[in-house]
């Protein structure tokens, strides 16, 4: 099965990558870790792109997923801070938010994959929770950041 057929459209190369890796299974999870939006508060692609184009105080918007995808595409002013789903990820995460109040704004977002199977956003935002943390909500993106993001044309950075 083509990536076109699997995607179902034409679309971007991050899109289309995105469907590569989650249907080749390397984001299988237990449902448990998958997103869940019941658990979390979100937000939409559009109310974050308002927000970050208003005059108020920005967030600070973390990407819990994939470097590869991040360096390929990513919102700007967002920081990559590792895998939530692995140790390394939730230790690099703290390291960033270790010396910020605890009422910080802070948006996770990850995209690699549709939103019922990401394994990444559900541990980083338990771990912000299990830190003390009031202000945190993460980015709900049903499909990938390919699809939901750059595919929109909301605004984006590339590289490091």
């Amino acid at each position: 099965m083509t990536v076109m057929k699997i995607c179902g459209r034409r679309s971007s190369y991050l899109t289309r990558l995105a469907a590569i890796v989650c249907t080749a299974g390397a984001f299988v999870v237990p449902l448990a870790q998958s997103a869940d939006s019941t658990n979390m508060k979100t937000l939409t692609p559009e109310e974050l792109v308002g927000v970050l184009k208003s005059k108020d105080t920005k967030p600070l918007v973390l990407q819990v997923g994939s470097h590869i995808f991040f360096v390929q595409a990513h919102i700007p002013a967002s920081e990559y801070v590792g895998y939530g789903s692995t140790p390394e990820g939730i230790e690099r995460l703290r390291l960033r938010v270790a010396k910020l109040p605890k009422n910080t704004s802070i948006v996770l977002y990850c995209g690699c994959c549709p939103w019922s199977r990401c394994p990444n956003v559900n541990p980083a935002y338990k771990e912000l929770q299990k830190l003390g943390f009031t202000n945190v909500k993460v980015l709900y993106i049903a499909n990938n950041f390919g699809a939901d993001w750059v595919d929109k044309g909301h605004p984006v950075a590339k590289g490091e």
